[in-house]
């Protein structure tokens, strides 16, 4: 047995969830999101949990029994609690702001990075634009949308310039001495 899916998610007040064929639906206070899944997997909600089985014991069956748990899971907790990533943007001159539906970084290029903000998703700028902070209902959506910002200027070794993830320790290196 997958020790991942034997686990029911408890359903929150103020959660709803409908299950269907071929996908789930989640409702809550934050949003509503849909998850396809696969028929080896069994999803049935009963007594304010949501329960996985499956129904052979194939290999890929175990592995989709643990997968489709753990994103239920996160949806769940997207939509009644949601999710939050925040990036720190350090350097000389490096800033970040939002105008309209777009995320603006001065990184230190020639010409500012206008990065669309995807629907479903929240950013605001915290610091005086040093800080990026990124919300929203949708894991997997929160954070491919954070590696995308921080893609865009990737934290430095020596002085530490750069975008990161505000609890990423970046390993730092020891400058060349010069001769004398």
């Amino acid at each position: 047995m997958s020790r991942i899916g034997i686990r029911p998610v408890l359903i929150p007040q103020g959660v709803k969830i409908s299950v269907a064929p071929t996908s789930v639906t989640v409702e809550g206070p934050k949003g509503k999101l849909v998850q396809e899944y696969v028929p080896e997997v069994e999803i049935v909600v009963k007594d304010g949990a949501v329960h996985f089985t499956r129904k052979n014991e194939s290999k890929q069956a175990k592995a989709y029994h643990g997968l489709y748990r753990s994103l239920v899971n996160n949806m769940v907790i997207g939509v009644s609690q949601g999710f939050k990533k925040a990036l720190v943007v350090n350097g000389v001159g490096y800033r970040a702001e939002v105008q309209g539906n777009f995320l603006v970084m001065s990184i230190g290029y020639s010409s500012d990075f206008m990065v669309i903000i995807p629907q479903g998703l929240a950013v605001a700028i915290e610091s005086n634009g040093q800080k990026v902070v990124i919300s929203g209902a949708d894991h997997a959506l929160v954070g491919k949308f954070a590696s995308e910002v921080r893609s865009l200027r990737l934290p430095e070794p020596y002085k530490g310039k750069g975008i990161r993830y505000e609890d990423e320790k970046i390993r730092r290196k020891v400058g060349k001495t010069g001769v004398k």
